[in-house]
């Protein structure tokens, strides 16, 4: 950083910068935790020495501060992947069950949202499509943070919703579906796109609701036809930016498609390959009969369930990850 020509990349600059800072705030955490450790051990010995029966409250209330610390931080060692400390595009589309799906697919938004919001990361909405009667059909949003992939690719995949419907007028219980699609926001990628492959469309960038937000076509989709992967982007002011973003984004999950096909192919071989459904999810939100949030990969559950929705989702998180080091290869 402190060469001459430094800035003369501005985008590789900006990424060695972030990630100095990244690795300066994980110093000073190790640091901290470590300042912690001298502090309460040079309690508990002067409660040994004074032949104390058990420790304070306090000391037992920092010790257990202490200990969540040291298993967070501990979670980091998971996160040496390729791509994990990388921002990332995070996709909510709504699945089964018609409205109640996007009424669902709307409430994950706002846990993931709250998500970020815990871990001070900073989240930006590249596209969004209301469902006429309520909810959300689709919502994409950008990701910035220390190992903002690494954590949030854990949530890839179907989540299930059963609850009493709020739209059943003989208030019936329903089960209702969305999928959550994560990529690595790529800065380079040897994915190449041929320019007979894609089809660009143009069109005005909406607002909440439907509501013209535009007068000129700012709006862009971009659809590779081999694969039939598309892409919205609509949130920047100009078309260019617009069209920028939703390469980037393409680029990304066509990355993440040819890996997905290379592990499919591998699984195949293995005798392990099983096909991609809906019933296939990976958590169960149930609101009634009972209230339990249950991750079918991990066996992790919890009760508190208007917890889980309000963005307290890092056990599952953290036990994904250590299950999936865990796992043999």
């Amino acid at each position: 950083m402190q060469d001459p020509d430094f800035w003369n990349r501005r985008e590789r600059a900006t990424s060695v910068s972030q990630e100095a800072a990244r690795l300066r705030q994980e110093i000073e955490e190790l640091e901290e935790l470590e300042r912690e450790v001298r502090d309460v051990a040079s309690v508990v010995r002067e409660i040994q020495e004074e032949d104390c029966a058990s420790l304070s409250n306090d000391v037992q209330n920092q010790l257990r501060r202490i200990e969540e610390k040291v298993f967070s931080l501990e979670t980091r060692i998971f996160l040496s992947g390729e791509h994990d400390a990388l921002p990332a595009i995070v996709a909510l589309h709504a699945g089964a069950g018609g409205v109640d799906a996007m009424d669902w697919t709307q409430m994950l938004v706002r846990m993931y949202v709250r998500f970020c919001e815990r871990q001070g990361w900073r989240s930006e909405v590249l596209d969004e499509s209301r469902g006429q009667e309520a909810g959300i059909k689709r919502f994409v949003m950008r990701v910035e943070g220390p190992y903002a992939y690494g954590y949030l690719k854990a949530e890839a995949g179907v989540h299930r919703l059963v609850r009493i419907s709020p739209f059943d007028a003989e208030k019936m219980r329903h089960t209702s579906f969305a999928l959550v699609e994560v990529v690595p926001e790529l800065e380079e990628t040897e994915v190449d796109i041929k320019e007979n492959d894609i089809r660009i469309d143009t069109f005005l960038a909406s607002g909440h609701g439907g509501q013209s937000v535009n007068t000129t076509y700012s709006a862009v989709r971009i659809v590779h036809l081999p694969t039939g992967i598309t892409v919205v982007c609509q949130n920047e002011r100009s078309q260019t930016q617009n069209k920028e973003r939703a390469f980037k984004i393409l680029k990304s999950k066509l990355h993440r498609y040819y890996q997905a096909r290379q592990e499919e192919e591998r699984k195949m071989l293995r005798g392990e390959f099983s096909e991609a459904a809906w019933g296939n999810h990976i958590r169960s939100y149930v609101l009634h009969p009972y209230q339990l949030v249950k991750d079918n990969r991990t066996g992790v559950e919890r009760s508190d369930v208007e917890a889980v929705l309000d963005g307290d989702i890092q056990p599952f998180i953290e036990a994904y990850l250590r299950k999936k080091e865990d796992s043999p290869l």
